[in-house]
């Protein structure tokens, strides 16, 4: 199974002040502010959602697609991806701009001063997915996340003119998008992605209720944090899915990307959508275990007795033999 996976490619930059913001603060200049902190580190960490959900799916042996922009300094970025299992010879890379990061200073007290630089990720709308599906031989699935919004408008559009199946995942784009153009985005998708308290946000935004819009979409899944997953289609019982246990709670970055990577790779296996659900939630379960979003690693068997101990042998069984 071919699965294009569409999203953001970035980096995070960042830093720590050992000081406190607020120390440095002049109340009656405040309109004329100018400073500079020495910061004792630097963290570069990859990320962007389509660049985590693919690498995901890399560890998971299902060998994705990433399509999205990045810039001329994603050679480096490139290789890591490829040396994980994803294609990324649909990825464009700009002329003049640099791959989309944020940059990011925390000081003591865990306050913030941030950044985010779109950069290269705004020709993304540039992308035809039909060059992409002539280059693999096709597409079974295409998976529509965060990205320039005119993108995930453009690949939503040509998935219907070429009747490609599509998933539809907002995530962090939901809060600046309307209800026209999230009924654009969900209406006929395969799959619809989406938290708890993004579920609650579309349904406010388009006027539609939880049972109009699983008229529209063939699946609906939602997150429910440390509660698991649960799985939505009309006319049918819901499907709930629990967590594993987690060794350590360190870093909750990220968790929702390796959850539909997982999930994703289950599609893509061929399993039930309750096993592709539990595959999701381990994922995820290593990542919120480490710190970064493609940091973890996935080792087989530690991968396969978690999943074995969290929804039996049965589950396990059905799963081994796909696990690359």
């Amino acid at each position: 199974m071919r699965i294009a996976v569409t999203g953001s490619i970035a980096t995070d930059h960042l830093m720590t002040f050992p000081g406190r913001f607020a120390d440095q603060l002049v109340a009656d200049q405040l309109h004329t502010v100018s400073l500079s902190f020495l910061v004792d580190n630097l963290d570069v960490r990859r990320g962007g959602v389509g660049a985590n959900i693919a690498f995901g799916m890399g560890q998971l042996g299902t060998r994705p697609i990433l399509v999205g922009a990045a810039g001329a300094d994603f050679d480096e970025y490139r290789a890591w991806l490829e040396r994980h299992g994803v294609d990324t010879e649909s990825v464009r890379i700009s002329e003049t701009l640099h791959t989309a990061r944020f940059v990011c200073t925390n000081d003591a007290d865990h306050n913030q001063i941030g950044s985010f630089y779109t950069g290269a990720m705004s020709e993304a709308r540039l992308i035809e997915l039909k060059t992409v599906a002539d280059r693999v031989g096709g597409l079974d699935l295409v998976s529509i996340g965060a990205d320039d919004p005119e993108a995930m408008l453009r690949h939503t559009e040509e998935c219907r003119t070429r009747s490609i199946p599509f998933a539809a995942d907002f995530s962090q784009q939901i809060a600046r998008m309307g209800g026209d153009d999230i009924k654009v985005l969900l209406e006929g998708a395969a799959y619809l992605f989406s938290n708890e308290y993004e579920k609650g946000l579309i349904e406010s935004k388009t006027g539609w209720s939880d049972a109009e819009i699983l008229t529209r979409v063939g699946t609906r899944v939602t997150t429910l944090g440390a509660r698991g997953v649960r799985i939505e289609r009309a006319g049918e019982e819901p499907i709930e899915v629990g967590c594993p246990d987690e060794e350590a709670k360190v870093e909750p970055t990220g968790v929702g990307d390796a959850f539909r990577a997982g999930f994703l790779s289950g599609l893509a296996w061929g399993v039930s959508l309750e096993r592709a659900a539990q595959v999701g939630c381990m994922l995820a379960t290593l990542v919120i275990e480490t710190v970064g979003t493609q940091e973890y690693q996935l080792q087989r068997a530690h991968f396969m007795d978690r999943f074995r101990k969290a929804y039996g042998d049965e589950a396990a069984g059905e799963v081994q033999g796909h696990l690359g």
